[in-house]
Protein backbone atom coordinates (compact mmCIF):
# COMPACT_ATOMS: atom_id res chain seq x y z
CA UNK A 1 0.00 0.00 0.00
CA UNK A 2 3.12 2.68 1.02
CA UNK A 3 4.27 1.71 -2.59
CA UNK A 4 1.02 2.71 -4.09
CA UNK A 5 1.12 5.78 -2.15
CA UNK A 6 4.62 6.66 -3.46
CA UNK A 7 3.29 6.22 -7.32
CA UNK A 8 0.75 8.15 -6.73
CA UNK A 9 2.48 11.30 -5.46
CA UNK A 10 5.19 10.87 -8.05
CA UNK A 11 2.50 10.65 -11.07
CA UNK A 12 0.63 13.85 -9.28
CA UNK A 13 4.22 15.63 -9.77
CA UNK A 14 4.26 14.81 -13.20
CA UNK A 15 0.64 15.85 -13.92
CA UNK A 16 1.63 19.32 -11.99
CA UNK A 17 4.71 20.01 -13.58
CA UNK A 18 2.77 19.41 -17.34
CA UNK A 19 0.66 21.82 -16.34
CA UNK A 20 2.70 24.50 -15.68
CA UNK A 21 4.51 23.61 -18.94
CA UNK A 22 1.73 23.74 -20.98
CA UNK A 23 -0.62 26.35 -19.72
CA UNK A 24 1.72 29.29 -21.15
CA UNK A 25 1.51 27.87 -24.71
CA UNK A 26 -2.08 28.07 -24.93
CA UNK A 27 -2.28 31.56 -23.33
CA UNK A 28 0.12 32.80 -26.36
CA UNK A 29 -2.07 30.85 -29.00
CA UNK A 30 -5.06 33.00 -27.51
CA UNK A 31 -3.84 36.54 -28.11
CA UNK A 32 -2.87 35.93 -31.95
CA UNK A 33 -4.79 38.15 -34.19
CA UNK A 34 -7.43 36.72 -36.33
CA UNK A 35 -7.21 37.00 -40.16
CA UNK A 36 -7.99 34.86 -43.45
CA UNK A 37 -4.00 34.78 -43.69
CA UNK A 38 -3.75 33.69 -40.17
CA UNK A 39 -6.22 30.94 -41.10
CA UNK A 40 -4.73 29.57 -43.68
CA UNK A 41 -1.48 29.68 -41.81
CA UNK A 42 -2.54 27.25 -39.55
CA UNK A 43 -4.50 25.53 -41.57
CA UNK A 44 -1.86 24.82 -44.48
CA UNK A 45 -1.85 21.42 -45.90
CA UNK A 46 -5.08 20.54 -44.61
CA UNK A 47 -6.99 19.31 -48.05
CA UNK A 48 -10.30 19.10 -46.08
CA UNK A 49 -10.81 22.47 -45.63
CA UNK A 50 -13.03 24.89 -48.33
CA UNK A 51 -12.69 28.39 -48.65
CA UNK A 52 -15.51 29.57 -50.70
CA UNK A 53 -15.78 33.00 -51.61
CA UNK A 54 -19.36 34.63 -52.50
CA UNK A 55 -19.99 37.60 -54.34
CA UNK A 56 -22.75 39.44 -52.54
CA UNK A 57 -24.64 43.29 -52.52
CA UNK A 58 -22.69 44.02 -49.48
CA UNK A 59 -19.23 43.24 -50.45
CA UNK A 60 -17.50 39.80 -50.75
CA UNK A 61 -17.66 37.09 -48.19
CA UNK A 62 -15.67 33.98 -47.67
CA UNK A 63 -17.13 30.87 -46.19
CA UNK A 64 -14.42 28.79 -44.34
CA UNK A 65 -15.15 25.56 -43.43
CA UNK A 66 -14.21 21.41 -43.14
CA UNK A 67 -15.77 19.33 -46.29
CA UNK A 68 -15.90 16.55 -43.67
CA UNK A 69 -18.05 18.20 -41.49
CA UNK A 70 -20.57 19.68 -43.38
CA UNK A 71 -23.09 18.20 -45.74
CA UNK A 72 -23.00 20.62 -48.91
CA UNK A 73 -27.05 20.81 -48.95
CA UNK A 74 -27.02 22.22 -45.42
CA UNK A 75 -24.31 24.57 -46.21
CA UNK A 76 -26.70 26.07 -49.26
CA UNK A 77 -29.30 25.93 -47.28
CA UNK A 78 -28.09 27.79 -43.92
CA UNK A 79 -25.79 30.01 -45.26
CA UNK A 80 -24.85 30.24 -49.35
CA UNK A 81 -28.83 30.74 -49.65
CA UNK A 82 -29.81 33.41 -47.16
CA UNK A 83 -26.02 35.51 -47.32
CA UNK A 84 -27.39 36.12 -51.11
CA UNK A 85 -30.80 36.94 -50.37
CA UNK A 86 -30.32 39.32 -47.16
CA UNK A 87 -26.87 38.75 -45.71
CA UNK A 88 -27.87 40.53 -41.85
CA UNK A 89 -30.50 37.49 -41.40
CA UNK A 90 -27.82 35.48 -41.04
CA UNK A 91 -25.25 38.03 -38.96
CA UNK A 92 -28.02 38.41 -36.81
CA UNK A 93 -28.15 34.36 -36.11
CA UNK A 94 -24.59 33.92 -36.28
CA UNK A 95 -22.24 33.85 -33.50
CA UNK A 96 -19.58 37.14 -33.53
CA UNK A 97 -15.66 36.60 -33.09
CA UNK A 98 -13.32 38.25 -31.35
CA UNK A 99 -10.38 39.43 -33.39
CA UNK A 100 -7.51 38.91 -31.35
CA UNK A 101 -8.94 34.73 -30.55
CA UNK A 102 -7.28 32.89 -33.05
CA UNK A 103 -7.56 29.70 -30.79
CA UNK A 104 -11.20 29.66 -30.74
CA UNK A 105 -11.92 30.47 -34.18
CA UNK A 106 -9.09 27.22 -35.23
CA UNK A 107 -11.26 25.47 -32.64
CA UNK A 108 -14.89 26.28 -34.27
CA UNK A 109 -13.38 25.14 -37.75
CA UNK A 110 -12.32 21.77 -36.79
CA UNK A 111 -15.32 21.12 -34.75
CA UNK A 112 -18.17 21.67 -37.79
CA UNK A 113 -18.89 25.24 -37.86
CA UNK A 114 -18.45 27.23 -40.67
CA UNK A 115 -16.63 30.74 -40.21
CA UNK A 116 -18.05 33.76 -42.13
CA UNK A 117 -14.93 36.32 -43.17
CA UNK A 118 -16.86 39.72 -44.05
CA UNK A 119 -13.72 41.40 -46.24
CA UNK A 120 -15.47 44.87 -46.03
CA UNK A 121 -15.85 45.45 -42.03
CA UNK A 122 -13.10 42.77 -41.80
CA UNK A 123 -15.83 41.11 -38.86
CA UNK A 124 -15.46 37.19 -38.68
CA UNK A 125 -18.96 35.61 -37.53
CA UNK A 126 -19.49 31.33 -36.93
CA UNK A 127 -22.94 29.50 -37.58
CA UNK A 128 -23.13 26.20 -36.52
CA UNK A 129 -23.17 23.39 -39.77
CA UNK A 130 -21.82 20.59 -38.34
CA UNK A 131 -23.97 17.42 -40.33
CA UNK A 132 -21.87 14.85 -40.48
CA UNK A 133 -23.11 11.37 -40.25
CA UNK A 134 -23.27 9.55 -37.00
CA UNK A 135 -24.55 6.10 -35.83
CA UNK A 136 -28.05 5.87 -35.21
CA UNK A 137 -29.19 4.39 -31.94
CA UNK A 138 -28.82 0.95 -31.69
CA UNK A 139 -29.61 -1.79 -29.07
CA UNK A 140 -26.57 -2.26 -26.85
CA UNK A 141 -24.61 -5.68 -27.26
CA UNK A 142 -22.46 -5.44 -23.68
CA UNK A 143 -26.16 -4.56 -21.31
CA UNK A 144 -28.76 -6.36 -23.20
CA UNK A 145 -32.00 -6.65 -21.08
CA UNK A 146 -35.02 -8.66 -22.14
CA UNK A 147 -37.19 -6.40 -19.75
CA UNK A 148 -37.01 -2.18 -20.22
CA UNK A 149 -36.00 0.06 -22.80
CA UNK A 150 -33.87 -1.47 -25.72
CA UNK A 151 -32.01 2.20 -26.77
CA UNK A 152 -28.45 2.20 -26.05
CA UNK A 153 -25.63 5.55 -25.71
CA UNK A 154 -24.61 6.76 -29.09
CA UNK A 155 -20.96 8.42 -30.21
CA UNK A 156 -22.84 11.36 -30.49
CA UNK A 157 -22.99 13.38 -27.42
CA UNK A 158 -25.93 15.83 -28.49
CA UNK A 159 -27.90 12.30 -28.81
CA UNK A 160 -26.76 11.21 -25.76
CA UNK A 161 -28.33 13.87 -23.99
CA UNK A 162 -30.86 13.80 -25.84
CA UNK A 163 -31.83 10.65 -24.70
CA UNK A 164 -31.58 11.34 -21.32
CA UNK A 165 -33.44 14.97 -21.02
CA UNK A 166 -36.44 13.48 -22.99
CA UNK A 167 -36.62 10.80 -19.89
CA UNK A 168 -36.02 13.98 -17.26
CA UNK A 169 -38.33 16.53 -18.72
CA UNK A 170 -37.33 19.16 -15.57
CA UNK A 171 -35.56 22.54 -15.67
CA UNK A 172 -33.37 21.07 -12.81
CA UNK A 173 -31.64 18.62 -15.24
CA UNK A 174 -28.34 20.84 -15.59
CA UNK A 175 -25.73 20.35 -17.67
CA UNK A 176 -22.05 21.99 -17.64
CA UNK A 177 -19.33 21.50 -20.74
CA UNK A 178 -15.58 21.56 -20.74
CA UNK A 179 -13.43 21.16 -23.30
CA UNK A 180 -10.34 18.30 -22.22
CA UNK A 181 -7.13 17.11 -25.03
CA UNK A 182 -4.79 19.59 -25.43
CA UNK A 183 -4.60 18.42 -28.98
CA UNK A 184 -8.06 16.86 -29.27
CA UNK A 185 -10.58 19.79 -27.35
CA UNK A 186 -12.86 16.83 -26.74
CA UNK A 187 -16.19 17.87 -25.19
CA UNK A 188 -17.40 16.54 -21.67
CA UNK A 189 -20.57 17.62 -19.76
CA UNK A 190 -21.69 17.01 -16.65
CA UNK A 191 -25.00 15.98 -15.72
CA UNK A 192 -26.79 16.11 -12.20
CA UNK A 193 -29.94 17.01 -11.16
CA UNK A 194 -29.99 20.90 -9.16
CA UNK A 195 -32.22 20.10 -6.31
CA UNK A 196 -30.69 16.70 -5.19
CA UNK A 197 -26.96 16.62 -6.02
CA UNK A 198 -24.17 16.76 -3.21
CA UNK A 199 -22.95 20.61 -3.63
CA UNK A 200 -19.29 18.96 -2.53
CA UNK A 201 -19.46 16.26 -4.84
CA UNK A 202 -20.07 18.58 -8.14
CA UNK A 203 -17.52 20.54 -6.80
CA UNK A 204 -14.93 17.69 -6.27
CA UNK A 205 -15.77 16.30 -9.81
CA UNK A 206 -15.31 19.74 -11.75
CA UNK A 207 -12.04 20.24 -10.16
CA UNK A 208 -11.20 16.65 -11.42
CA UNK A 209 -11.93 17.15 -14.69
CA UNK A 210 -11.12 20.95 -14.62
CA UNK A 211 -7.10 20.26 -13.63
CA UNK A 212 -6.74 17.31 -16.47
CA UNK A 213 -4.33 17.65 -18.48
CA UNK A 214 -4.18 14.90 -21.13
CA UNK A 215 -3.14 14.95 -24.63
CA UNK A 216 -6.05 13.41 -26.47
CA UNK A 217 -8.92 10.98 -24.66
CA UNK A 218 -10.16 8.08 -27.65
CA UNK A 219 -12.89 6.85 -24.73
CA UNK A 220 -14.53 8.36 -21.76
CA UNK A 221 -12.59 5.25 -20.06
CA UNK A 222 -9.23 7.22 -20.07
CA UNK A 223 -11.07 10.40 -18.46
CA UNK A 224 -12.62 7.54 -15.89
CA UNK A 225 -8.56 6.50 -14.96
CA UNK A 226 -7.41 10.03 -14.99
CA UNK A 227 -10.10 10.91 -11.74
CA UNK A 228 -10.20 8.02 -9.77
CA UNK A 229 -9.45 8.54 -6.49
CA UNK A 230 -7.10 5.43 -6.54
CA UNK A 231 -5.98 5.33 -9.80
CA UNK A 232 -3.39 1.82 -9.10
CA UNK A 233 -6.23 0.00 -7.63
CA UNK A 234 -7.02 -2.71 -9.92
CA UNK A 235 -10.64 -1.74 -8.86
CA UNK A 236 -13.14 0.75 -10.71
CA UNK A 237 -14.04 3.53 -8.61
CA UNK A 238 -16.96 4.70 -11.16
CA UNK A 239 -19.77 2.79 -12.42
CA UNK A 240 -20.15 2.76 -17.02
CA UNK A 241 -23.11 2.39 -18.55
CA UNK A 242 -24.39 2.22 -22.27
CA UNK A 243 -27.96 2.63 -21.24
CA UNK A 244 -30.22 5.92 -21.07
CA UNK A 245 -32.20 4.45 -18.24
CA UNK A 246 -29.96 3.28 -16.01
CA UNK A 247 -27.98 6.80 -16.11
CA UNK A 248 -31.51 8.00 -15.63
CA UNK A 249 -31.99 5.96 -12.76
CA UNK A 250 -28.55 7.30 -11.00
CA UNK A 251 -28.98 11.06 -11.76
CA UNK A 252 -32.46 10.48 -9.52
CA UNK A 253 -30.59 9.30 -6.82
CA UNK A 254 -28.56 12.49 -6.77
CA UNK A 255 -25.83 11.11 -8.97
CA UNK A 256 -23.41 12.74 -11.42
CA UNK A 257 -23.30 11.11 -14.54
CA UNK A 258 -20.40 12.29 -17.43
CA UNK A 259 -20.55 12.17 -21.01
CA UNK A 260 -18.02 12.95 -23.74
CA UNK A 261 -18.24 13.62 -27.81
CA UNK A 262 -17.30 10.60 -29.39
CA UNK A 263 -17.56 7.82 -26.72
CA UNK A 264 -20.72 5.57 -26.33
CA UNK A 265 -20.33 4.64 -22.60
CA UNK A 266 -20.90 7.22 -19.44
CA UNK A 267 -19.50 7.90 -15.93
CA UNK A 268 -21.51 7.46 -12.82
CA UNK A 269 -20.46 8.86 -9.60
CA UNK A 270 -20.07 8.52 -6.96
CA UNK A 271 -20.48 4.37 -6.72
CA UNK A 272 -20.56 1.34 -4.49
CA UNK A 273 -18.51 -1.94 -4.63
CA UNK A 274 -22.50 -3.40 -4.91
CA UNK A 275 -23.81 -1.05 -7.31
CA UNK A 276 -21.12 -2.44 -9.85
CA UNK A 277 -22.81 -5.97 -9.49
CA UNK A 278 -26.34 -4.61 -10.13
CA UNK A 279 -27.81 -4.18 -13.90
CA UNK A 280 -30.94 -1.77 -14.45
CA UNK A 281 -33.05 -5.05 -15.33
CA UNK A 282 -32.99 -5.97 -11.42
CA UNK A 283 -35.32 -3.25 -11.23
CA UNK A 284 -37.74 -4.60 -13.54
CA UNK A 285 -37.93 -8.05 -12.26
CA UNK A 286 -39.88 -9.34 -9.55
CA UNK A 287 -37.60 -8.30 -6.12
CA UNK A 288 -37.53 -12.30 -5.08
CA UNK A 289 -35.79 -12.73 -8.53
CA UNK A 290 -33.82 -9.62 -8.59
CA UNK A 291 -32.58 -10.62 -4.81
CA UNK A 292 -31.79 -13.99 -5.99
CA UNK A 293 -29.75 -12.86 -9.31
CA UNK A 294 -27.99 -9.90 -7.01
CA UNK A 295 -26.89 -12.97 -4.66
CA UNK A 296 -25.76 -14.90 -7.32
CA UNK A 297 -23.50 -12.16 -8.98
CA UNK A 298 -21.98 -11.01 -5.47
CA UNK A 299 -21.04 -14.31 -4.12
CA UNK A 300 -20.26 -15.17 -7.76
CA UNK A 301 -17.42 -12.65 -7.66
CA UNK A 302 -15.64 -14.40 -4.32
CA UNK A 303 -16.49 -18.07 -5.80
CA UNK A 304 -14.12 -17.22 -9.05
CA UNK A 305 -11.36 -16.16 -7.19
CA UNK A 306 -11.31 -18.57 -4.31
CA UNK A 307 -12.07 -22.11 -5.96
CA UNK A 308 -8.96 -22.58 -8.03
CA UNK A 309 -6.30 -21.51 -5.18
CA UNK A 310 -8.82 -23.87 -2.64
CA UNK A 311 -7.94 -26.71 -5.61
CA UNK A 312 -4.20 -25.80 -4.98
CA UNK A 313 -4.23 -25.56 -1.05
CA UNK A 314 -5.99 -28.68 -0.57
CA UNK A 315 -4.21 -30.85 -2.55
CA UNK A 316 -0.53 -29.01 -1.99
CA UNK A 317 -1.02 -28.44 1.93
CA UNK A 318 -4.41 -29.93 3.54
CA UNK A 319 -5.76 -32.69 1.84
CA UNK A 320 -7.79 -33.23 4.99
CA UNK A 321 -10.22 -31.26 3.96
CA UNK A 322 -11.55 -33.05 1.04
CA UNK A 323 -13.66 -36.02 1.75
CA UNK A 324 -11.77 -39.47 1.48
CA UNK A 325 -13.41 -40.53 -1.55
CA UNK A 326 -13.11 -37.47 -3.54
CA UNK A 327 -9.04 -37.20 -2.75
CA UNK A 328 -8.70 -40.73 -4.11
CA UNK A 329 -10.76 -39.49 -7.34
CA UNK A 330 -8.34 -36.53 -7.84
CA UNK A 331 -5.25 -38.92 -7.09
CA UNK A 332 -5.76 -41.03 -9.63
CA UNK A 333 -6.64 -37.83 -12.35
CA UNK A 334 -3.40 -36.49 -11.63
CA UNK A 335 -1.16 -39.92 -11.51
CA UNK A 336 0.26 -38.87 -14.97
CA UNK A 337 0.26 -35.25 -14.17
CA UNK A 338 4.17 -34.40 -14.00
CA UNK A 339 3.34 -30.32 -11.89
CA UNK A 340 2.55 -29.31 -8.80
CA UNK A 341 -1.09 -28.31 -8.52
CA UNK A 342 -0.06 -24.33 -8.32
CA UNK A 343 1.72 -24.81 -12.10
CA UNK A 344 -1.25 -26.74 -13.27
CA UNK A 345 -3.91 -24.50 -12.43
CA UNK A 346 -1.80 -21.17 -13.62
CA UNK A 347 -1.27 -23.25 -17.06
CA UNK A 348 -4.71 -24.11 -17.53
CA UNK A 349 -5.85 -20.41 -16.67
CA UNK A 350 -3.18 -18.83 -18.89
CA UNK A 351 -5.19 -21.18 -21.89
CA UNK A 352 -8.71 -19.58 -20.93
CA UNK A 353 -7.07 -16.12 -20.94
CA UNK A 354 -5.50 -16.86 -24.38
CA UNK A 355 -9.03 -18.39 -25.98
CA UNK A 356 -10.54 -15.59 -24.04
CA UNK A 357 -8.31 -12.69 -25.79
CA UNK A 358 -8.24 -14.29 -28.90
CA UNK A 359 -12.16 -15.02 -29.69
CA UNK A 360 -12.61 -11.53 -28.61
CA UNK A 361 -10.19 -9.87 -30.98
CA UNK A 362 -11.66 -12.48 -33.80
CA UNK A 363 -14.90 -11.40 -35.86
CA UNK A 364 -18.13 -12.55 -33.65
CA UNK A 365 -18.48 -15.92 -35.49
CA UNK A 366 -15.11 -17.30 -35.82
CA UNK A 367 -14.42 -15.89 -32.35
CA UNK A 368 -17.59 -17.83 -30.86
CA UNK A 369 -16.22 -21.34 -32.68
CA UNK A 370 -12.95 -20.72 -31.47
CA UNK A 371 -13.45 -20.06 -27.97
CA UNK A 372 -15.96 -23.48 -27.89
CA UNK A 373 -14.20 -25.37 -29.77
CA UNK A 374 -10.54 -24.72 -28.80
CA UNK A 375 -11.87 -25.23 -25.33
CA UNK A 376 -12.76 -28.48 -25.73
CA UNK A 377 -10.11 -29.67 -27.88
CA UNK A 378 -7.51 -28.11 -25.91
CA UNK A 379 -8.90 -29.15 -22.48
CA UNK A 380 -9.51 -32.57 -23.34
CA UNK A 381 -6.24 -32.92 -25.51
CA UNK A 382 -4.29 -31.74 -22.00
CA UNK A 383 -6.10 -34.11 -19.56
CA UNK A 384 -5.50 -36.90 -22.18
CA UNK A 385 -2.08 -35.91 -22.09
CA UNK A 386 -1.78 -36.06 -18.40
CA UNK A 387 -0.83 -32.27 -18.52
CA UNK A 388 -3.83 -31.06 -16.33
CA UNK A 389 -6.57 -33.16 -14.07
CA UNK A 390 -9.98 -33.62 -15.27
CA UNK A 391 -10.92 -32.27 -11.83
CA UNK A 392 -9.26 -28.81 -12.38
CA UNK A 393 -11.07 -28.56 -16.06
CA UNK A 394 -14.34 -28.37 -13.88
CA UNK A 395 -13.14 -25.91 -11.30
CA UNK A 396 -11.47 -23.58 -13.77
CA UNK A 397 -14.64 -23.48 -16.67
CA UNK A 398 -17.04 -23.16 -13.25
CA UNK A 399 -14.50 -20.11 -12.20
CA UNK A 400 -14.01 -18.94 -16.52
CA UNK A 401 -18.90 -19.06 -16.41
CA UNK A 402 -18.04 -17.04 -13.05
CA UNK A 403 -15.72 -14.00 -14.15
CA UNK A 404 -18.89 -13.26 -16.19
CA UNK A 405 -21.56 -12.46 -13.51
CA UNK A 406 -20.85 -9.30 -12.65
CA UNK A 407 -22.94 -6.33 -14.72
CA UNK A 408 -20.01 -4.42 -15.00
CA UNK A 409 -17.33 -5.70 -17.45
CA UNK A 410 -14.47 -3.95 -15.73
CA UNK A 411 -15.43 -5.52 -12.44
CA UNK A 412 -15.17 -9.31 -14.36
CA UNK A 413 -11.34 -8.00 -15.52
CA UNK A 414 -11.07 -7.00 -12.00
CA UNK A 415 -11.71 -10.68 -10.64
CA UNK A 416 -9.43 -12.39 -13.13
CA UNK A 417 -6.63 -10.37 -11.82
CA UNK A 418 -7.55 -10.85 -8.18
CA UNK A 419 -7.49 -14.91 -8.65
CA UNK A 420 -4.06 -14.85 -10.02
CA UNK A 421 -3.11 -13.06 -6.58
CA UNK A 422 -4.94 -15.71 -4.35
CA UNK A 423 -3.28 -18.49 -6.50
CA UNK A 424 0.00 -17.34 -6.00
CA UNK A 425 -0.79 -16.84 -1.99
CA UNK A 426 -2.31 -20.31 -2.52
CA UNK A 427 0.45 -21.89 -3.98
CA UNK A 428 3.07 -20.20 -1.39
CA UNK A 429 1.25 -20.62 2.05
CA UNK A 430 -2.15 -22.64 1.18
CA UNK A 431 -5.18 -21.71 3.11
CA UNK A 432 -2.83 -19.29 5.21
CA UNK A 433 -1.56 -17.69 1.89
CA UNK A 434 -5.63 -17.43 0.97
CA UNK A 435 -6.47 -15.99 4.35
CA UNK A 436 -3.56 -12.67 3.81
CA UNK A 437 -5.00 -12.65 0.24
CA UNK A 438 -8.36 -12.06 1.52
CA UNK A 439 -7.47 -9.95 4.16
CA UNK A 440 -5.87 -7.67 1.95
CA UNK A 441 -8.93 -7.52 -0.40
CA UNK A 442 -10.83 -6.56 2.53
CA UNK A 443 -8.24 -3.99 3.70
CA UNK A 444 -8.05 -2.41 0.35
CA UNK A 445 -11.67 -2.00 -0.52
CA UNK A 446 -12.28 -0.68 2.89
CA UNK A 447 -9.79 2.07 2.27
CA UNK A 448 -11.33 2.96 -1.55
CA UNK A 449 -12.93 5.83 -2.13
CA UNK A 450 -15.31 7.16 -4.96
CA UNK A 451 -15.71 10.36 -4.85
CA UNK A 452 -14.11 10.48 -1.38
CA UNK A 453 -17.47 8.36 -0.32
CA UNK A 454 -16.91 4.66 1.32
CA UNK A 455 -16.38 1.98 -1.35
CA UNK A 456 -17.98 -0.42 0.61
CA UNK A 457 -21.23 1.24 1.15
CA UNK A 458 -23.65 0.26 1.99
CA UNK A 459 -21.25 -2.74 3.63
CA UNK A 460 -20.82 0.59 5.75
CA UNK A 461 -23.98 2.19 5.35
CA UNK A 462 -24.00 5.60 5.51
CA UNK A 463 -28.00 5.30 6.57
CA UNK A 464 -29.92 1.99 7.21
CA UNK A 465 -32.05 2.72 4.49
CA UNK A 466 -28.98 2.11 2.37
CA UNK A 467 -29.67 -2.16 3.34
CA UNK A 468 -33.04 -1.61 1.41
CA UNK A 469 -31.65 -1.90 -1.80
CA UNK A 470 -28.25 -4.06 -1.55
CA UNK A 471 -27.28 -7.76 -1.70
CA UNK A 472 -31.13 -8.52 -0.99
CA UNK A 473 -33.75 -5.52 -2.93
CA UNK A 474 -37.15 -4.91 -1.65
CA UNK A 475 -40.08 -4.23 -3.36
CA UNK A 476 -40.32 -1.40 -4.94
CA UNK A 477 -42.72 0.77 -2.93
CA UNK A 478 -40.63 0.42 -0.27
CA UNK A 479 -37.43 1.88 -2.53
CA UNK A 480 -38.62 5.40 -1.87
CA UNK A 481 -35.87 6.92 -0.25
CA UNK A 482 -32.22 8.64 -1.76
CA UNK A 483 -28.98 6.11 -1.02
CA UNK A 484 -26.65 7.62 1.45
CA UNK A 485 -23.65 7.45 -1.02
CA UNK A 486 -25.61 10.42 -2.90
CA UNK A 487 -25.62 12.75 -0.07
CA UNK A 488 -28.71 14.22 -1.62
CA UNK A 489 -30.05 17.30 -0.14
CA UNK A 490 -33.59 16.91 -0.31
CA UNK A 491 -34.95 13.40 0.75
CA UNK A 492 -37.49 11.72 2.11
CA UNK A 493 -36.95 11.17 6.10
CA UNK A 494 -36.83 7.84 7.10
CA UNK A 495 -37.89 6.63 10.81
CA UNK A 496 -34.64 4.72 11.16
CA UNK A 497 -32.73 7.09 10.07
CA UNK A 498 -34.50 9.88 12.93
CA UNK A 499 -31.95 10.28 16.08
Amino acid sequence: MGLFKMLGKVLDKKVSGQKGKTQPQKQSAKLRPVSLEAIKQMLRNVQDVQYKPIRTPEGLVTLIYYQSFVDTTVLHDMVVNPILRHQETVIHAAEKLEKDDLSHVMNLITTGYTVIYLHKPNLFYALETFSAESRPIQQTQTESTVIGPQDSFTESMETNLSLIKRRITNADLKNIDYILGTETNTKVSVLYIEHLVNKEDLDCITKKITETDYDGFLDISVLKQLIEDHPLSPFPQYNMTVRPDMAMQYLLDGRIVVLMDNSQSVIICPTSFFELFVPTEDYYNRWMTATLLRSLRFFGFFVTIILTPTYISALTYHPELLPFELLLNLQESRNRVPFPPVIEVLFIELVIEILREAGSRMPTKIGQTIGIVGGIVIGTAAVEAGLISNMLVVLVAISALLSFLPSNFLMSNTSRFIRYVFILSAGMFGLYGQMIALAWLFIHLLNLTSLGKPYLAPGIPRKWTDLLDSVIRLPVGVLRFKKGISTVKRNRVSPLDEE
